[in-house]
This record gives structure tokens, sequence and C-alpha cells, in this order.
């Protein structure tokens, strides 16, 4: 632009010369609106500049918020991260000690010993309770009664007589009502009862005599305890 203002005036003044009719006046009369329109384009450059420098100066604080944005997020990260790495250490430690708890558990259940077995009988196609019946149950509590660690295993039996089907469901209505006074009137806690029903499976005696019959059908109540 300067070299473009210095060449306008050097043609204005040779021309004034040339011609003779020049004067001082003349020459600014023609020579300050030359100056005037490069000084207004040099303004337009100047403000153009400032503009691409405001543009490029916006940009570089975006980039700025964008990268502080990030960095923010790469910190939250890394303490989820952490936090998460916490959480599965934690697991992992209480894991172990579920592990070892089952074992003292499986170990201890190895440790129990069968300690008395006790009989109740029914009659023939009955799985409700008599008295003497009652009798022996309340003799089973009294025992478990002193014990700490113990466990009761009722199994139910039937005689020969009658279909293997029926007698199976008949074993296990008997083994109920044995596990159903134990625990609601000897208030013993359910979960160191387990009951099974065998049906005509194992008889204790002949199953063809009269007696034998009588002996099979029955309920045997174990006990175990530990050490």
């Amino acid at each position: 632009m300067k070299r473009l203002y210095a060449i306008a005036i050097t043609v204005t003044v040779a021309a004034a010369l040339s011609t003779g009719c020049a004067t001082k006046k003349y020459v600014q009369q023609t020579v300050s609106p030359v100056q005037d329109a490069t000084d207004a384009e040099l303004q337009k450059g100047v403000s153009r500049a400032d503009e691409r420098a405001q543009g490029a100066d916006a940009r570089a604080a975006a980039a700025a918020t964008e990268a502080a944005r990030a960095n923010e997020q790469a910190a939250t990260g890394i303490k989820d991260a952490a936090a998460a790495r916490a959480v599965g250490e934690k697991g992992v430690a209480r894991a172990g000690e579920v592990e070892a708890s089952l074992g003292n558990k499986i170990e201890n259940m190895d440790n129990f010993k069968l300690s008395s077995t006790e009989t109740v009988l029914f009659t023939l196609g009955s799985s409700a309770l008599d008295d003497a019946g009652k009798v022996v149950l309340d003799g089973v509590v009294a025992k478990v009664g002193s014990l700490k660690h113990f466990v009761v295993e009722v199994q139910g039996y039937t005689d020969s007589t009658g279909d293997p089907t029926f007698n199976i469901e008949l074993s296990d209505r008997r083994a109920a009502a044995v596990v159903r006074y134990l625990t609601s009137q000897g208030k013993l806690p359910l979960f160191r009862v387990n009951t099974v029903g065998f049906g005509e499976e194992s008889p204790s005696a002949d199953n063809k005599t009269r007696d034998g019959r009588k002996q099979n059908r029955r309920v045997e109540v174990r006990i175990f305890s530990a050490g």
C-alpha cells in the first residue's frame, strides 16, 4: 500500500510540472484524495487482520476449554477406575471369607457322628402320630436340648403291603408328621432337621410276618452331634 501511495504522488507531481500549470494548492487538492483512499485501504487491511487475529484467539480459547474438559473427564475416569478396583478387591476379599466359612462348615459336618436313633411306629396305612410316638419324640427333644451342635435326620418307611408308589408317598407323610411335631411342639429349628421317605425299602424286620410288618411301619429319628 505504501508503494502505491508513493507512485500515485510521483505521477501526480510529474504531471503537474509537465504542464507548467501546477500550483501548491492544486497539488494538495489532487494528492489529498489519493492519500485518503490509500489510508482507507490501509485501515480496512488492519481491520481484517484484527478480525482474523480475534478469530484465531477465539479458536484458541475454545481449544483450551475442550482440553480442560478432556482433562476433567480423564481425571473422573481415573477416579472411577480406582473406585471400581477397590470394589473388586473388596469382592475378592469377601469371596475368600465366604469360601473359608463354607470350608469350616463342611469340615464341621464331617465331624458330626451318629449319637442315637429313636423309632416311632405307625398303624397300617396311617401317618398320624399316636401318644406312644409323641412320647418318643419328646425324648428326642430332651436329648438334643443338651447339644450345642446337632442335626436330626428323619427317615420314613412302610411295610411291603400295597403299591410301591403309594408306599413312597405314605412314608413321606409319616416323616413330615414327625418333623411337624419336632418343630412345632419341640421347638427344634427347622434348618437342623432333614427328612426323606424311603417307602418299603430297607425293612428292619421280615415283611412275611405280622410283627415284622408292624416294625417296618416306622419313622427313624437319628440324632447326629459334633465331636
